[in-house]
């Protein structure tokens, strides 16, 4: 399974789940016409694409997901909350699961789905698996990484994560205070040190790459976030950990290989 990142953060997020026989999108957050032309510097056809899973509502996350979905004649999937909000309800040809359920996305990929909390949001964690069992987490939009979270990841060959923030950074920025506690609190987004500290209690020896995402351009900074978190990891986990940018896609990881496959231009 090889796990693309089409852009992370604030301005739309999309991962490419490609397996050898599917590929499917976890969120759909970019214009139709931005997501057509990542897919393409990936020579991926649209039309292969043949799931898109909404993990929440928030735009940056499913501004064309129903489009996309239409145009592409991919299957949508979300959970109920997220349908209601988008108005997707009376669309014959969504898929509407509930928590922890495990969800056939393609011929030879399955998603579980992890509850996690999130403002304003039935926000969930997505697990993909293969069909030889290796395992793939896409976990964004959360201001606490639950207990349950935990013992899914720890069973993880790769997790890409949001490191959204730099604590300092923010509290000493030009945002509001309520907005400050509002991404600081449990149902915001998790800062440099809180996915620092996550990850120390997840790292096994299988996990073979991590991939931070959903980074603040105004409150934080790649390299702050890469230290942070390596500081934390760094005597127990031998694998690669990249940065997901907004602009994307930059690589792909190959699920149990170390090195990342780097994306021409």
């Amino acid at each position: 399974m090889k796990v693309t990142h089409l852009g992370s953060g604030s301005r739309g997020n999309s991962v490419l789940l490609s397996t050898g026989e599917s590929n499917v999108l976890v969120d759909c957050g970019f214009s139709l016409k931005k997501t057509e032309s990542r897919l393409d510097k990936l020579s991926v056809n649209p039309t292969d694409i043949d799931s898109i899973i909404v993990t929440h509502h928030h735009s940056d996350h499913s501004k064309s997901a129903k489009r996309a979905a239409k145009r592409w004649g991919a299957r949508l999937i979300s959970n109920a909350e997220t349908a209601k909000r988008m108005q997707w309800e009376d669309w014959e040809d969504l898929l509407v699961f509930s928590e922890l359920e495990r969800i056939d996305a393609g011929v030879d990929i399955s998603l579980l789905t992890i509850p996690v909390p999130h403002d304003d949001a039935d926000n969930v964690a997505v697990i993909a698996c293969d069909d030889k069992g290796r395992r793939a987490a896409i976990v964004t939009d959360l201001g606490e990484v639950t207990a349950e979270l935990s013992s899914h990841l720890r069973k993880c060959d790769h997790i890409s994560i949001e490191s959204n923030y730099d604590h300092d950074r923010l509290m000493r920025g030009n945002y509001p205070d309520a907005l400050k506690r509002r991404i600081s609190g449990r149902g915001g987004h998790l800062s440099n040190s809180q996915t620092a500290l996550a990850l120390s209690k997840i790292v096994h020896p299988k996990l073979s790459s991590i991939v931070l995402c959903h980074l603040s351009e105004s409150n934080n900074l790649p390299h702050i976030a890469e230290s942070e978190v390596l500081m934390e990891i760094c005597d127990d986990f031998n694998g690669s950990l990249s940065i997901s940018k907004q602009d994307g896609p930059e690589f792909s990881n190959w699920i149990g290989q170390i090195d990342s496959e780097k994306i021409s231009a």
